[in-house]
């Protein structure tokens, strides 16, 4: 047990041992467990997008058990799946790398305007699989984030008692929502604080952009002159808004690009605060040996920073 870990572990002080010690196992597992950084592998995208596009570029990520394998071969600290690719590794693998069950999913077979993931899952069936965690998706901006916030209040609720890390995935999307406004710094930052507020152990958001969607934040952040430049700036106000940095927030890699791009986004992140990314296709996508090079180079870079 490092200072460090220690040190985010005293963030969470209403969670009961059973909690702080399966955050511990995730902070402390892998190539960098200790540092406080986090580099988690999921694998959702079959179910989101469908298996072609997932798996087709490297056909061996048909077989879930290779998404196990990358995971601990790169010395990642954790890897995060809905139940059917969980179920299909955990007893062969059992102990060997947190599990993150992620309990809700969506599909691209029908294109809703008000985005909402269905249930798929549960606590039990994560404490039943041995997971560290849960997972679970929100959709600030969506006409049914009603029911998202309350699914996830009440799983989370359950989840805590059982002793286990709470995950959260806050996408805003909605018909009131431009593009650009999905991944614009104060709808991500708003996100972000949306997810914490919910009680999540750890908050996952998409590398924002400096564009501001919303009017009235876009006069704070002239009046405050708050830095946004560069995405830096835009990851550290990000952290900022997830309880003044005393929550663990991780970036998605986001769609599939080249190497060099990948680990530059990754150094913005870094040197932002940033805890750590969560990366499913830019890894899963490559061939082992190359995906697991990336991965090393991306957790060197959060070790250095």
């Amino acid at each position: 047990m490092t200072e460090k870990v220690r040190q985010i572990l005293s963030w969470y002080g209403s969670d009961n041992p059973g909690t702080l010690t399966n955050l511990a196992r995730l902070l402390n597992q892998g190539r960098i467990g200790g540092t406080g950084k986090l580099v988690i592998l999921p694998v959702d995208q079959g179910f989101e997008h469908g298996p072609a596009r997932s798996f087709a570029k490297n056909p061996a990520g048909y077989n879930p058990h290779y998404h196990f394998e990358l995971a601990i071969k790169s010395g990642c600290n954790a890897y995060a799946a809905p139940l059917g690719f969980i179920e299909a590794g955990a007893r062969d693998f059992a102990g060997e790398i947190p599990l993150i069950l992620k309990i809700n999913n969506s599909d691209v077979l029908f294109n809703n305007k008000a985005p909402i993931s269905a249930l798929t899952s549960s606590v039990d069936d994560a404490l039943r699989l041995g997971c560290a965690g849960i997972g679970f998706t929100i959709y600030p901006g969506s006409a049914e984030r009603k029911q998202m916030y309350e699914e996830i209040a009440l799983a989370a609720q359950e989840a805590k008692k059982a002793g286990l890390v709470v995950v959260i995935w806050s996408y805003p999307r909605g018909e009131n929502l431009s593009k650009d406004g999905e991944t614009a710094i104060d709808v991500i930052a708003y996100a972000a604080q949306i997810a914490a507020q919910l009680g999540a152990h750890i908050i996952k958001v998409k590398p924002p952009t400096k564009h501001i969607e919303q009017a009235e934040a876009k006069k704070v952040f002239e009046d405050q002159k708050i830095p946004i430049d560069t995405l830096s700036d835009q990851v550290r106000h990000v952290v900022q808004s997830c309880f003044a940095g005393r929550r663990v927030v991780i970036f998605s890699g986001g769609a599939a690009k080249g190497t060099q791009d990948v680990l530059d986004e990754v150094k913005g992140i870094a040197k932002g605060g940033g805890f750590g990314s969560i990366m499913g296709r830019n890894a899963f996508q490559r061939p082992e040996k190359e995906a697991i090079d990336l991965i090393h180079k991306v957790q060197d870079i959060f070790v250095a920073n």
